[in-house]
Order: C-alpha cells, then sequence, then structure tokens
C-alpha cells in the first residue's frame, strides 16, 4: 500500500509542477493509458507462466 501512496504522490508532484511550467502532461490518453498498463502487467504474467511450462 505504501507503494501506491507514493506513486500517487509523485504523480500529482510531477502533475502540478508540469502544470506551473506550462508543459503537455507527460501521460497518454487515458483509456490508451489504462489499457497499456494492463498490456504490460498482463504480459509478465503470461511470461511467468510460460516459463513454469518450459520448466516443468
Amino acid at each position: 500500500m505504501k507503494e501506491i501512496f507514493l506513486a500517487l504522490l509523485a504523480g500529482l508532484f510531477v502533475g502540478v509542477l508540469f502544470k506551473f511550467l506550462k508543459l503537455p502532461i507527460p501521460a497518454p490518453p487515458v483509456l490508451t493509458g489504462v489499457v497499456g498498463i494492463f498490456g504490460v502487467y498482463f504480459g509478465g504474467i503470461v511470461a511467468d507462466w510460460i516459463g513454469r511450462l518450459i520448466q516443468h
């Protein structure tokens, strides 16, 4: 839970900093960002699953 809070805090800090510097937010559109994060997470799960299959 601590990691989630720190990630949220860091994201808020970066968002505020970029807004004050009048820079575009360094994040993809909401839906594509969420889908991309899910893809990375799911890819890791699939890679672990394939690794276990190969070891047996």
